[in-house]
This record gives structure tokens, sequence and C-alpha cells, in this order.
């Protein structure tokens, strides 16, 4: 009964594992690795094609007043109008803009470098050959036809490049000229250590005649995952769309390829944003602005592939009147997804940072770890930290599943004599086995219950330690210079690996040699995948082996059951 009860166990641990890897891939946009259906694909953006796409791209309709449509996908070969760019620096940030448009085309974070190449910032927006991302916003008509300042209306910019010393932040304005009765002001205002960007926009209606147009903000970007992405673990890309009805809602690339997307297309509050790993974009409107979401792919004419996707509101504004003007005050959002941060800028803007469906269990941990970081200063630590005093609240469940496998392990030796004794007589073998665990007062499955208990926390720490963006260029000690990157020299998945093995040596070991392999089987394989895992997250599961194995050893020490270890014998 005790080999058949860890047979049964490992199989059902192992065959969890792939189903949980499985699922963790479709849901964070992958392919699944074992069990494959269709294939999430996305596509290549060519460079011409992609800024071809980016720059027509038409405002997605309403279905509260339609607007009228941007020039699109036929217009790709006209010859675009005269621009210019340039950069506008922050204490954390460097932004580019295009005078076409006023548009945001560029983005570098001054505080975080680019894993694969340490000398380089971190991009997000991006306009280049290999990448599009960028931020749009302009008008279209509602009720009165008409074409109005849209993201391709040439204007004119003026305001500091560069935020002084002593200065809290720094304005871009932008002003086009009168297009169909509107003349757009579009201000952009960045303050000292944000990445929040206060965007204005201000229309004025020219005619002798009340005008009622709509504001449009969105993101346009490839479909492609960011570069130096793992395939060892995933993490989602893609749009993401929050309303207070709704929440969280984000959506597959390949939904909105296919338009079978899901999300709340009317609200009167919430973003839309782009997300990936660490970092997101987002589109904010006040509170109480009626507004019309829309995810689309972007496509091109000419029989080309799509290329880019588009994550859009469009707002309807009140009538304006001869004269009048209407300013509408949004932000833009570029940057690294520190919850913090992301809390005090928008209800919900925190949730980017995607920790799946355990976040209820994720964020107190997070902040537990946050607060230990307060005080130790050093992330490596901080995580060590954490998983002991997650080791000491489950101090009595663990002590309850280690006594539970050292009864086990010391009634082992009557069980292994009887199995061998009664071998040809399964059926009164079974009987003589439940006899043994009643005088001996041992629960076969006591060591499972208070074990799987913790497994949703642990889960959810992994997910907290590959999802905090403090971790990038976070040292810990040593060759360790940062936790988000894998051990460049493999010293730390080989401590993990000698962990588990020493993990699986305390337990006693079964006599049927395939369980044995088995038993040593799934342990390593789980370990290969550690080689390619961020430091962090190995830091993490060295210390909880460690931890696991002096409690493991202590608690049979205590109940006069000797640790021994249990080598496997493959002949």
């Amino acid at each position: 009964m005790n080999d058949i009860r860890r047979t049964i166990l490992w199989v059902i641990f192992g065959f969890s594992m792939v189903l949980l890897w499985d699922q963790w891939q479709i849901y964070n946009g992958h392919k699944a690795t074992f069990f494959q259906g269709q294939p999430v694909k996305t596509e290549a953006a060519a460079p011409v094609a992609a800024k071809s796409a980016a720059s027509d791209a038409s405002v997605p309709g309403s279905a509260v007043v339609a607007p009228a449509p941007l020039p699109g996908a036929s217009d790709a070969a006209a010859l675009p109008a005269p621009s210019e760019r340039f950069t506008v620096s922050s204490d954390v940030l460097t932004l580019r803009f295009d005078t076409l448009g006023g548009t945001l085309v560029g983005s570098e974070f001054l505080k975080y470098n680019d894993t694969a190449d340490q000398t380089k910032r971190v991009t997000l927006l991006d306009d280049s050959k290999d990448r599009i991302y960028l931020a749009q916003s302009g008008v279209v008509s509602g009720a009165v036809p008409g074409a109005f300042p849209t993201h391709k209306t040439p204007m004119t910019a003026t305001g500091a490049r560069e935020l002084k010393d002593g200065a809290d932040s720094l304005q871009i304005r932008f002003e086009s000229a009168d297009v169909g009765g509107i003349k757009l002001v579009k201000t952009y205002t960045v303050k000292r250590g944000s990445y929040a960007v206060a965007v204005s926009h201000a229309l004025t209606n020219t005619t002798g005649a009340p005008i009622a147009p709509q504001l449009y903000l969105q993101l346009v970007r490839d479909g492609n995952k960011p570069a130096g992405e793992s395939s060892f673990y995933s993490t989602f890309t893609g749009p993401a769309v929050y309303t207070e009805a709704q929440k969280y809602q984000k959506v597959e690339f390949a939904d909105i390829k296919k338009k079978n997307a899901t999300y709340e297309k009317q609200s009167t509050n919430g973003y839309v944003a782009m997300v990936q790993h660490y970092f997101a974009s987002a589109w904010i409107l006040p509170d109480g602005m009626q507004r019309t979401i829309s995810l689309d792919a972007v496509e091109l004419g000419g029989g080309l592939a799509d290329c880019c996707y588009r994550a859009a509101m469009v707002a309807p504004l009140e009538a304006i009147a001869p004269g009048a003007t209407r300013t509408v005050e949004t932000t833009v959002f570029v940057g690294p997804q520190e919850e913090k941060m992301l809390e005090a800028l928008a209800p919900g803007l925190e949730l980017v940072k995607d920790y799946g469906w355990l976040t209820i269990l994720a964020k107190p941990l997070y902040f537990l770890l946050d607060y230990i970081h307060s005080v130790i200063k050093n992330w490596g630590w901080s995580i060590v930290g954490l998983v002991l005093l997650l080791k000491i609240a489950f101090y009595w469940l663990n002590a309850k599943a280690y006594a539970s496998m050292a009864k086990m392990k010391a009634v082992n030796p009557k069980i292994t004599e009887m199995r061998e004794r009664l071998k040809d007589n399964p059926q009164q073998m079974q009987q003589e086995m439940m006899r043994i665990y009643r005088e001996e007062k041992v629960n076969p499955m006591g060591g499972c219950f208070p074990i799987m208990v913790q497994i949703p926390v642990f889960i959810a720490l992994y997910w907290v330690l590959l999802s905090s963006v403090e971790m990038r260029n976070a040292p810990w000690m040593g060759w360790i210079h940062d936790l988000s990157a894998p051990d460049p020299y493999y010293i730390l998945p080989l401590i993990m690996t000698l962990t588990t093995l020493v993990q699986t040596a305390l337990n006693p070991a079964p006599p049927d040699p395939m369980q044995a392999k088995m038993m040593w089987f799934m342990p390593l394989a789980f370990s290969v995948m550690f080689f390619f895992f961020p430091s962090g997250l190995v830091v993490y599961w060295i210390t909880n082996n460690i931890l696991s194995i002096a409690q493991q050893w202590l608690i049979n020490t205590r109940m006069g059951v000797p640790p021994q270890f249990n080598l496997p014998s493959f002949k």
C-alpha cells in the first residue's frame, strides 16, 4: 500500500506539473508544450509594412457615435507629411517625439539596462526597422462630418527638451493648424521621477457653428514577443483593458486577429494598455467620461500580412461652441511595473503586473517581500528572508507532514517483510498492511494534505518573483549581479539540483525498481528547467529546499527515526 501510494502521488505530481506548465504556456500566449492544439501565432513586422501600419492606422469605430475614418491602408503609398523628431529627457525617461501628430514614438528607461546588453537602456516605445510600438492621439468627427487633427497632422513643437536641475517638470507643446474647423493643442507634461506623462488636449472651434468632435487615444504595436524572452517560462504580451465593471481583461493577439476577442467595449472609467514582461504602457482618461474601447489588428493593403495590433479608446465630447475651447486631461503611462507606483496612478493599473489566478495570494506576498527589502536593502536576501518567514508560518503543517512520513519510514521494514512474505496472496497482503497501519496508528495519506495546502502559496510566490521588475539588475552576492537573469556559471542551479536530490534521498526508497527510478527522475527533470530560470527564482527554491531538509531531519531525529540517505539502484 505504501509503495502504491508513493507511485500514485509521484504520477499525480508529474502529471500535474505537465498540465500546469501547459496551461501556463497557453495562459501567457504561447502554444502548449505537450498537449498542442492550434499554435498561437504572432506576425513578424516587416520594416516598411510596420511603419505604414503605424502611421496609417485608422481609429476604431464607436457604438455611440461612429467616427469618420482617418486616412487608411489605401493611402499607404502616399508621400508622408514633413515632420521632425526630437528627444526629451527627464531624470528617469528619455522620450522621442514626432511633430507629425505630436506622437510619442520612442522611450528609454534610464534606470533599467537591457539584460542582453548592459551598455544599452531598456527601450519600450519604438519606431525602428525592427520594432513598432507607438502612443498616438487625435480628434475625429462626431455628429458633424469632416477631417480633424489626427496623429497624421503636421504640428509645430515648442518647449524645453531637458529637465533642468531644480525643476519639477517640463512641458512640450504641439499645435496644429486649423483642420476641419478644429485647432488642436497637445501639451505633454513630464514630471521628475515619474513615468506617467500628463497629456492635455485643447480643442478650439474656429468655425461659426457648434462642433461635437471625438478624442481618441491609442497604442499601436507589433505582435512580437520582447527580445530575449525565455522559452522555459512565459509571460503575457499583449493588450489589456480595465473597467470598474469587468475589472482586468487581457486579450491575446491571436484572439484579436480572429476577431473573437472578449472585453468590455463601453465604459465611463478605466484604461487601455499594452503589457509585456516587467514593462507596460497605458492611456488613461478621467473617470466619468464615456468611452468606446476597441482592440483590433491593423491591416495593410496590397495583400500584405497584418503587422500591428491596436488598443484604443474613443471619447465623444460635448459640443464646442464657436470660438470656444474644450480641454481634456489625459495620462499616458510608459514605464516599469512597479506595483506601488501603479496603484497611485489609476485604479486597477497595478494589475498589469500579472500574477495570474493566484493574485489574491501573490499581492500580500509581494508587499511582505517589499517590506523585508526596505529593512535588508538587498533583494536576494529579502527572498531568503521571505521564504524563512513562510516556513515558520507553515512550521506546524510541515511538522505534521514530516511526522507522518517518519512513521511511515519506521514501519516500512515491516511492510517490506510482509510484502515479500505474502507476495503470492495480494488480498491477504492488503489486509495485513491495513492491520499494521491500524496498530502503528499510521495514516498513509497523512503527509500529503499539509504539503498540498502550501502549494498555492509557493506558486504565488513564484509568480511574484517572476513578475517583479525590482529584480532586474538587482545584485545578490558574488557573481550574481542580476536576479532577473540566469546564473551565468550555473552554480545556483547545480546547488538547487543537489538539494532536490538530498530531499529525495531522505524519503524511504520503494522496493520496486521502477518506482525508484520514477522517484528520482521527476526531481531531476524538474531541476533541469532551473538552469534557464532567473537567479531570484532559483534562490527562492534553494532556500525552500534547505529549510525543508533541515526540518525533516529535525523531526525524524526527534521521533527516533534516524535520517538516512536512500540512494537509487538502477540495476
